[in-house]
């Protein structure tokens, strides 16, 4: 009986086992066909996408050439009309130099152009107008159809032409060099005037000779008008402090003080032992009035060093 329900158990646990296994396979051939179905439309998209992007640099490419290509237009337009405005200066200064010269008058200055005009130019268009200029001036020679003498001639017209444009040259230089030297003497006597300037309202000849105007010296920083004091003056302030109080303090009191003493009433010292001090024995007595002369004449010996130190005193701090 036992063994026939472990073989029904065994047999039960079995049936179980393969149901568990075909669900099993079954849901991971499921999950196996959802993920191969995600890989093709991944896929699917980047394809997409790859064409897309390759659609937009097309577009992207073809715009790039539409711009560059209205840009070259542009410019050779520009161009076009630079060389025509160009080849009618340069037709129109022929006919006025081929007209001067015919006259037998003197070579005229050319006439002045804008100069913010042609100080707004950038290097590439100064040298792309030389370039269109000098193509216009400069014609190309037929040598192969010249003989000898034409070639002979226009070597000779040539070297007339370098002749005179270097005579304009070395003109040009010494009339800058001139007009160098003229601004130089300009500047000095500005300077010149100025220094008078300055010293005349009491500054420094320096002051309005600089980059900046000269510094306005306020009285203070709370009154709204000019400091008229001098350099010494002002240099006075900050002279001395505490200590030049202190002592003109100490001399104040030493003066009250040696006014009171001097204003004392004046008694003579008592005898001692029938002798009066400072004096010796068998010196005759003095009168009353001759001892207060005396100590005046004392006093006012005192005060005259007194003074002299002083004065001493004084001239020495001015030095």
């Amino acid at each position: 009986m036992a063994s026939a329900e472990d073989a029904e158990s065994k047999n039960k646990l079995n049936d179980q086992l393969k149901d568990y296994i075909t669900q099993w396979r079954d849901e991971r051939s499921k999950e196996e066909e959802e993920l191969k179905r995600l890989k093709e439309k991944q896929a699917k998209r980047k394809e997409i996408r790859i064409e897309q992007e390759k659609k937009l640099s097309q577009q992207k490419r073809a715009e790039e050439e539409k711009i560059k290509k209205e840009e070259t237009e542009r410019r050779d337009a520009e161009a076009l009309t630079k060389k025509k405005d160009l080849e009618d200066a340069e037709r129109k200064r022929q006919e006025m130099m081929a007209a001067q010269k015919e006259k037998g008058g003197k070579k005229s200055q050319a006439p002045a152009m804008d100069a913010r005009k042609e100080m707004s130019k950038s290097k590439e268009q100064v040298e792309e107008e030389m370039k269109i200029s000098l193509s216009i001036r400069i014609k190309p020679l037929s040598l192969e159809e010249m003989d000898s003498d034409e070639l002979r001639n226009k070597t000779n017209s040539i070297w007339n032409t370098i002749v005179e444009l270097e005579t304009d040259k070395y003109d040009y230089e010494q009339r800058h060099l001139d007009q160098d030297y003229e601004f130089k003497e300009l500047a000095e006597r500005q300077k010149l005037q100025l220094r008078n300037k300055a010293i005349k309202k009491g500054l420094d000849p320096e002051s309005f000779t600089g980059a900046h105007p000269p510094t306005i010296h306020m009285f203070s920083k709370y009154e709204r008008r000019t400091d008229t004091r001098t350099y010494g003056d002002r240099k006075k302030l900050y002279e001395g402090g505490a200590e030049v109080i202190r002592s003109e303090m100490l001399e104040s009191a030493w003066k009250d003080k040696f006014g009171e003493w001097s204003k004392r009433p004046k008694a003579k010292l008592p005898k001692w032992f029938g002798v009066r001090p400072g004096k010796k024995v068998g010196d005759p007595e003095t009168p009353e009035g001759e001892e207060d002369a005396a100590a005046e004449e004392a006093e006012a010996e005192e005060e005259y060093d007194e003074e002299e130190e002083e004065e001493e005193e004084e001239e020495e701090e001015e030095e």
